[in-house]
C-alpha cells in the first residue's frame, strides 16, 4: 500500500497542492490501517447509482475536491440516503450547489453511532510530529476538549491520552450503549503516530469525526495536508 500512498502523496506535490481531497486522504488512512467509512468515488449519478447500489443503503453523498474542506457548511453533503429517489434529490441539489471545478462525488457507507471523537496529527517545528485525541464532532471547536502527544507513541502514551480528555466518561458504558473498545482507540492513536513519522511530506491529519460504532471506532471524514 506504500507505494500507491506515496504515488497519492507525489501526484498532489506535482500539482503545487496542499491539501488532499477526503477520497485521498481517506485511501491513506484506510491503506495505513487505520479503521475507515467505505467509500467510492464517482463522476455522475450513473456512476454515483451503482456506488450506492454496491455499498448499500443508507448512503452519504459528499462532493469531493481538494478545493473543498468545510463542505457541511457550503451544503455539499447529504446523509442517511435511504433509497434512489433520495440519492437522486441529494445529487440534483449538490451538483446546483457546488461551484468545484474539479473533483467528483463521494458516496460513504452511512456510519451511525452516538459518540463522535476527533483524531490527528500536526507536525510542530519544536517536537516534529504530534498525535491529537479528542471529542470530535461539533464538539471539537466548541469545547477544546484534546490532548496530545509526540510521536512515536507507546500504548501507554495513547492510554494516557485517551484518560485525559475531560469529556473521557462518554467512552463508558452510558445510556444503553456499551463501553468503546480502548483497545480499538489505542490502534487508531498508534497507526497516526506511525503515519506521522513515516510520511515526512504530510503535515498535518484531521480525522473528524471518529464516530463510535457499537464499541468500536470508524473514521468518516479525513482531511490530510501537505507540508
Amino acid at each position: 500500500m506504500t507505494k500507491e500512498i506515496d504515488d497519492i502523496i507525489n501526484k498532489a506535490l506535482a500539482q503545487n497542492r496542499k491539501t488532499l481531497s477526503e477520497y485521498e486522504s481517506a485511501r491513506i488512512m484506510a491503506g495505513e490501517g487505520m479503521p475507515m467509512a467505505k467509500g467510492i468515488i464517482a463522476q455522475d449519478f450513473t456512476n454515483v447509482k451503482n456506488a450506492a447500489e454496491e455499498i448499500g443503503y443508507p448512503v452519504v453523498l459528499k462532493v469531493c475536491s481538494p478545493e473543498v474542506s468545510h463542505k457541511t457548511e457550503s451544503g455539499l453533503v447529504a446523509v442517511n440516503l435511504g433509497n434512489e429517489a433520495d440519492l437522486e434529490a441529494a445529487f440534483q441539489k449538490i451538483n446546483k450547489a457546488s461551484s468545484v471545478k474539479e473533483g467528483g462525488f463521494l458516496i460513504q457507507e452511512m456510519v451511525k453511532g452516538e459518540r463522535e471523537l476527533v483524531i490527528g496529527m500536526i507536525r510542530d517545528p519544536q517536537f516534529g510530529p504530534c498525535a491529537m485525541f479528542g471529542l470530535g464532532g461539533i464538539f471539537t471547536e466548541i469545547m477544546g476538549d484534546v490532548s496530545f502527544r509526540p510521536a512515536p507513541l507507546s500504548e501507554v502514551d495513547a492510554l494516557e491520552m485517551i484518560g485525559e480528555i475531560k469529556g473521557r466518561k462518554i467512552l463508558d458504558a452510558v445510556r444503553g450503549m456499551p463501553a468503546v473498545n480502548i483497545d480499538s482507540l489505542v490502534q487508531c492513536l498508534m497507526t497516526i503516530s506511525r503515519i506521522g513519522m513515516e510520511y515526512e511530506a504530510i503535515q498535518a491529519i484531521d480525522i473528524n469525526p471518529l464516530i463510535v460504532r457499537g464499541t468500536s471506532a470508524v473514521g468518516v471524514d479525513a482531511l490530510v495536508v501537505l507540508r
